[in-house]
C-alpha cells in the first residue's frame, strides 16, 4: 500500500476513533447533484459525509467501535460521521432517503453499539435535544401554572365575598 492510502487510512481510523455516531448508506443510483446535495445538508448539522473504499474502511475500522459492522462495507458505500451529535446525521439521511430511495442506509454504530437501518429510523423519528429539553421544562412549570392559577382563584373568590359584604352593611345601614 502506497503513502498515500497509507494516510487515507489513517485518517478514516482517527474518524472512527473519535465519532460518536457513524451511518453507513448505499448511494448507488444517485447523481453527483444529489450527493452534492446530500453533502451541504450534513454540513449544516456539523456532519461529515464521505464516499469511502471498502478495503480502506474494512483496514480503518480495525481496532474501532466500526469492527463490529466491517461485513456491512460491501457495494458503493458512503459514511456520516458525527463527533457530536448523535441524532442529526440520522435525521438528515432518513429524510434524504424519503426524497431520494435510491439511498439505502445499510448499518451504523451509535455511542459503539451497532445498529440496524431499523433502528437509525427509530433514532430519526424522535424528537430533537432542545425539543426534549422545553417538553421537560414545560413539565416542572405546569404544576406552577396550576398552582398560581388556584391561588389566584381562591384570592379572587376572597375579594368578591369581603366585597359583597360591605355591599350588605352598606344596604344595612342606608
Amino acid at each position: 500500500m502506497n503513502e498515500k492510502k497509507v494516510a487515507l487510512v489513517d485518517e478514516l481510523h482517527d474518524k472512527f476513533l473519535r465519532s460518536r455516531v457513524g451511518i453507513l448508506s448505499d448511494y448507488r443510483g444517485l447523481n453527483v447533484k444529489q450527493i452534492t446535495d446530500l453533502r451541504n445538508q450534513l454540513r449544516d448539522v456539523s456532519v461529515e459525509f464521505k464516499i469511502i473504499k471498502n478495503t480502506m474502511a474494512r483496514r480503518a475500522s480495525k481496532d474501532t467501535q466500526f469492527e463490529s459492522i466491517i461485513d456491512s462495507f460491501v457495494g458503493p458505500t458512503s459514511i456520516a460521521v458525527s463527533y457530536d451529535d448523535v441524532v442529526a446525521p440520522a435525521k438528515v439521511l432518513i429524510s434524504f432517503a424519503k426524497r431520494e430511495p435510491k439511498l439505502k442506509i445499510t448499518a451504523g454504530i451509535i455511542e459503539g453499539k451497532a445498529v440496524s437501518p431499523e433502528e437509525i429510523v427509530t433514532l430519526a423519528e424522535l424528537p430533537s435535544r432542545e425539543e426534549l429539553l422545553s417538553r421537560v421544562l414545560c413539565g416542572f412549570q405546569a404544576p406552577l401554572t396550576n398552582l398560581a392559577g388556584v391561588l389566584q382563584g381562591i384570592l379572587r373568590k376572597f375579594l368578591y365575598t369581603l366585597k359583597a359584604i360591605e355591599e350588605k352593611r352598606i344596604k344595612a345601614q342606608g
